[in-house]
């Protein structure tokens, strides 16, 4: 969910301007992101992503947060993911609110950042050495990529029937498509026209 580059910053101003800013951004290599409004479609499905993930993970020590918490994934890089995990003691950059020791985190694609959600920030979330999970969800399809952190560096499986359950080994849980696109409804279109399928419960 990033568009144009506004502005050069270093590491030090970007830290001092997310603390005060009301709007969120990413930052990547110097430059700063400003984060477009997502879809209501994008927000169900992030927001049951979180909820089922905090279902899963109750009594586990672990936190599941939805779309606004900043993580830091390299020197110079800062994302806002859709979701992410936290298990066990949160660690804070200095002064900030942003993350350092996120488990698992996950994008939704929209049109404008499949590409990126799958090429430039998958890299960068791959070279964070705390994250061990990171899911890439489609908001228009039933589609979904599972990367796993193993000892042979990372493993990619795709998803994209509604029996579907991800293995998540980190947290030792499973996450079903079911509960990520729980009451989501798509465009079908047969030969003559178009119709709308809705993934209920």
């Amino acid at each position: 969910m990033v568009i144009e580059r506004v502005q050069k910053m270093s590491v030090e101003e970007f830290l001092h301007f997310a603390e005060s800013s009301e709007e969120w951004h990413e930052y990547i290599d110097g430059e700063l992101y400003p984060m477009t409004t997502p879809t209501l479609r994008h927000n169900i499905i992030g927001n049951n992503i979180a909820f089922s993930l905090r279902s899963l993970l109750a009594g586990k020590n672990c936190h599941a947060l939805g779309m606004g918490q900043g993580v830091r994934v390299g020197a110079t890089r800062f994302l806002i993911p859709d979701v992410c995990v936290v298990c066990d003691q949160p660690l804070l950059e200095t002064d900030t609110r942003i993350l350092l020791n996120p488990v698992l985190v996950g994008e939704v694609t929209s049109p404008t950042t499949v590409n990126i959600d799958r090429g430039a920030k998958r890299d960068f979330y791959f070279q964070a050495p705390s994250i061990e999970i990171y899911l890439v969800v489609d908001q228009d399809r039933l589609n979904v990529e599972l990367h796993t952190r193993d000892g042979a560096g990372w493993r990619t499986v795709k998803y994209s029937k509604i029996d579907d359950e991800l293995l998540l080994e980190a947290l030792n849980c499973s996450l079903s498509l079911r509960d990520i696109y729980r009451n989501v409804k798509f465009e079908t279109r047969d030969s003559s026209d178009a119709n709308e399928a809705e993934v209920s419960s």
